[in-house]
């Protein structure tokens, strides 16, 4: 071979050397590729796969929920339908207890209207009284006055009244010459006393459980002489003067009796008898008020 031959072939054979490198080197990465492309074609049905398993179980999970919201939904449907029957019913009986109430308001008010007319009756008879109470204020007031005027008597009269000896050597309590003074003593409470008009000559007069009797009357020396009757004898009292306490004892216990005599007149003579509170009195005796 010559060296042309020699050259040209080899000038001819790295070209294609070339070419089947590069060939080589398009089918090596063909391969790869083909290798990679098939790595995530696996991949991708794995993922595909697992991606329908999650749509499956979700389209599960939505019929399930589905079916809980449906008989939800007629649960609640029922319930509101009863509810409302409850409502209905709660409206009837608040309009029945309203129309009640305003039954009872309308009768309250005719109370009202029925007291009102009372009390303005009440208020005229209380107009009424009103005027009488204060008429009787008025006589009160008289009467409190009269009182007062009758206290102011008392209050006299009873610094007039005196204590005197009596003819027995006792110390007399207080002594009334007058009638006034009398009705002094016997308010006063402290013994009873008995009042008495003698005329001379006469039988003798019962008082209590004593008989008294006038024997003797001097007018003009303003003397007397009395019999006193007690415990079945005869005391006689002589030449006794006027508003002079006559005393003596009596009963079974004997207890101080007195005889004042504070007027004398012609064949006369009038006055008292004090007896104590716890003398013995007959049942006819006279009263001592």
């Amino acid at each position: 071979m010559s060296e042309q031959e020699a050259e040209v072939r080899s000038r001819l054979s790295t070209p294609l050397l070339a070419g089947a490198g590069l060939a080589l080197l398009l089918a090596l990465g063909a391969l790869i590729w083909c290798f990679g492309l098939s790595n995530h074609l696996s991949i991708a049905e794995k993922q595909l796969a697992a991606a329908q398993a999650q749509n499956a179980e979700l389209a599960r999970k939505q019929d399930v929920l589905s079916a809980r919201l449906s008989a939800t939904a007629e649960t609640l449907g029922r319930s509101v339908g009863l509810t409302q029957k409850q409502i209905d019913a709660k409206t009837q009986n608040i309009l029945a207890a309203q129309a009640a109430q305003l039954q009872v308001v309308k009768s309250q008010t005719l109370q009202t209207a029925k007291l009102a007319e009372q009390q303005e009756a009440s208020a005229k008879q209380l107009g009424a009284v009103a005027s009488d109470v204060s008429s009787v204020k008025t006589d009160v007031s008289g009467a409190k006055t009269s009182i007062a005027d009758t206290q102011s008597d008392l209050a006299s009269t009873k610094a007039q009244l005196q204590r005197t000896m009596g003819d027995q050597g006792v110390m007399s309590g207080l002594i009334a010459r007058t009638h006034d003074e009398l009705e002094t003593l016997k308010h006063r409470g402290d013994r009873n006393y008995y009042e008495f008009t003698l005329q001379k000559g006469a039988k003798p007069t019962l008082l209590a459980t004593v008989k008294l009797q006038a024997k003797k009357v001097d007018d003009k020396r303003s003397k007397y002489t009395m019999i006193v009757s007690a415990d079945d004898r005869n005391i006689e009292k002589k030449d006794k003067s006027l508003d002079e306490p006559v005393q003596f004892y009596t009963g079974k216990d004997p207890v101080l009796y007195e005889i004042v005599v504070n007027t004398i007149a012609k064949n006369q003579v009038s006055g008292y008898l004090s007896t104590p509170k716890g003398a013995v009195q007959p049942m006819n005796a006279p009263s001592s008020n």
